[in-house]
């Protein structure tokens, strides 16, 4: 025989009721947070798939922003560089017509003096900032000035003027990340852009008997290159040109040392890694690490190949000499191989800039295509939530209507 007791129709009562309310409160917060996942236990594949989701989608908003900033930095690069084409097409215009031979000496003074202006407007764009405030041919350095300015006397010239411009900006590029394992390099630094000539260092140090004393390594316009104990002349050259830097190793037969001959017009930056071995400084080619981005070739090696703002310098000069023959000629040709190599920079942020635009576009249409797939998973059918709320409304008003009419009374009844 089934003992039934008073108090389990209440009981029973109140678990539906709580069931039918827990139902109510879920479906609530489902409306509020606009997703049918509040644990994870609701939907545990739904919720795997769609934490990687949602980790790829923010990946993918990182990814186009860093993209929009690449297309944003590549304009303002390519307005400084096409700003230096014109003015550099502007002094070639005046050093041929001061090599025609229809000039006076003081005509080419007159001459030299806006050409003198115009390399001081060379010098303003090759220090200039970006609308992110930083230097814009600084390579990673980008709150450091990267031309220095050195005044002196000329002859010929009435004032002080600008007798060499040195480079003092960093030689690694900012990359950014623009989709997994895919990066562009920023920059463009001011010894590739404002460079005119392809760069020799000739070291005159007899390195026919070195051999590396421990295992190390040491950099090349930025590109690492490991050396292992015991590792002669010929090896060093030979792991040169097997890299990825910009020059070409060979020895020169006269003094037995290092040559590094830039493959392109741009400035070479070689450093010793720190805490190994010395091997550049023993060779001969620097005379220790940079300090402050300055020049650190060894006082004996012999260097060439000159900027930009060499070129006009010595154009410059030679319009206050007079020197017609110098002008027509290597005046002349100096101005065309900074031409030639602005031309090129010029193409090459181009070129960065498609890429960047490609991949920006790319992922402006990848990022609604991820949001559909997240909201697949995690997603809220408005109207059946709605549907299925009034339901469990109804069936609350109904269960506590219901145990209004058939729970018994209590003592509190006979209280009121």
């Amino acid at each position: 025989m089934t003992r039934v007791s008073t108090n389990m129709p209440v009981s029973d009562m109140n678990f539906y009721l709580r069931r039918v309310e827990s139902n109510l409160n879920n479906v609530e917060r489902q409306i509020g947070s606009n997703t049918r996942l509040q644990r994870l236990r609701d939907d545990p594949v739904a919720a795997a798939h769609s934490v990687r989701y949602d980790s790829y989608l923010a990946r993918l908003n990182r990814f186009e922003e860093n993209a929009q900033y690449a297309k944003d930095h590549y304009n303002n690069t390519h307005d400084y560089l096409y700003s230096t084409t014109e003015v550099m097409q502007r002094i070639r215009e005046l050093s041929v017509q001061a090599a025609n031979g229809t000039y006076t000496r003081d005509d080419l003074r007159l001459m030299a003096a806006e050409v003198n202006e115009l390399l001081n407007e060379l010098v303003s764009i090759s220090n200039a900032t970006g609308v992110d405030t930083k230097q814009a041919f600084a390579g990673d350095k980008v709150f450091t000035e990267p031309f220095r300015i050195v005044h002196g006397r000329v002859d010929g010239g009435d004032e002080t003027m600008i007798t060499g411009v040195e480079y003092r900006g960093a030689g690694a590029s900012r990359r950014v990340e623009i989709g997994d394992n895919m990066f562009l390099d920023l920059d463009i630094g001011g010894g590739e852009a404002f460079w005119a000539e392809k760069m020799t260092i000739f070291s005159t140090v007899d390195a026919t008997d070195y051999r590396v004393q421990e295992n190390g390594s040491f950099f090349i316009d930025g590109v690492e290159i490991n050396v292992a104990v015991g590792d002669t002349l010929p090896a060093i050259v030979a792991k040169i040109n097997d890299s990825a830097a910009p020059v070409r190793a060979f020895i020169d037969i006269d003094s037995r040392g290092l040559v590094l001959e830039g493959t392109t017009a741009h400035l070479i930056r070689a450093e010793d890694k720190t805490g190994g071995p010395a091997v550049l400084r023993d060779l001969g080619i620097i005379r220790g690490n940079m300090e402050n981005n300055a020049p650190n070739w060894d006082p004996g090696a012999r260097v060439s190949g000159g900027s930009v703002f060499d070129m006009v310098i010595r154009l410059r000069d030679g319009m206050l000499r007079g020197d017609q023959d110098f002008i027509g000629s290597q005046g002349i040709a100096g101005m065309d191989l900074a031409i030639n190599n602005i031309t090129y920079r010029l193409a090459d942020v181009s070129s960065r800039y498609e890429r960047a635009e490609v991949a920006w576009t790319r992922i402006q249409n990848q990022i609604p295509n991820v949001t559909r797939m997240l909201d697949r998973e995690i997603g809220l059918d408005l109207a059946s939530t709605a549907t299925q709320l009034k339901s469990l409304q109804y069936a609350q008003q109904a269960i506590l209507s219901t145990a209004a009419k058939l729970l018994p009374p209590s003592l509190l009844n006979f209280l009121r």
